[in-house]
């Protein structure tokens, strides 16, 4: 939802097929970017990820990874610079595949469904009504913080971003 945003905003279609992704090229202020929809399982992102890096001949510092944060609230929105996977099979693919995890994040908080409710089913699920407004304000958010990461560099971002 935030790369779509992000592409509204920047008015750039993600349509070309390339990678096992879906790829719009545009440009923020001086600063050409790539963005990408990986079209494979999420366990499987890296796969995309690691083949448009190396195709692109960009490194993964300048790499941005927009996704899902079971560990935040619904509708808030971290800047993140390296650091695991914590768990997020997605992220453990790119890591895996860019050979490094020091690229940085934009972290959409989904919350944490009811314990007895299975994390996978529920990052799988389609938000309720009631959560589809934050859900929204949260795209618009992190779209809002990948092109201040872009503008502005990663520690700005932070600062911007990561008030409580």
């Amino acid at each position: 939802m935030a790369v779509d945003e992000l592409a509204k905003c920047l008015q750039v279609d993600i349509t070309q097929e390339k990678h096992h992704a879906l790829i719009g090229r545009a440009r923020i202020d001086s600063e050409d970017i790539v963005l990408v929809k990986p079209q494979t399982y999420m366990n499987e992102s890296g796969r995309a990820v690691g083949a448009i890096l190396r195709g692109t001949y960009t490194t993964v510092s300048d790499l941005i990874v927009v996704h899902d944060e079971l560990d935040l609230p619904l509708g808030s929105v971290r800047v993140k610079a390296g650091g695991g996977h914590g768990g997020h099979n997605g992220l453990r693919s790119i890591i895996e595949h860019a050979g490094s995890a020091e690229f940085i994040r934009v972290r959409i908080g989904i919350g944490r469904p009811a314990p007895e409710r299975d994390s996978a089913a529920y990052v799988l699920s389609v938000f309720s009504a009631d959560e589809r407004e934050d859900a929204a304000g949260a795209a618009a958010k992190g779209a809002e913080a990948a092109k201040a990461i872009v503008r502005e560099g990663p520690t700005r971002a932070m600062n911007i971003f990561n008030k409580k």
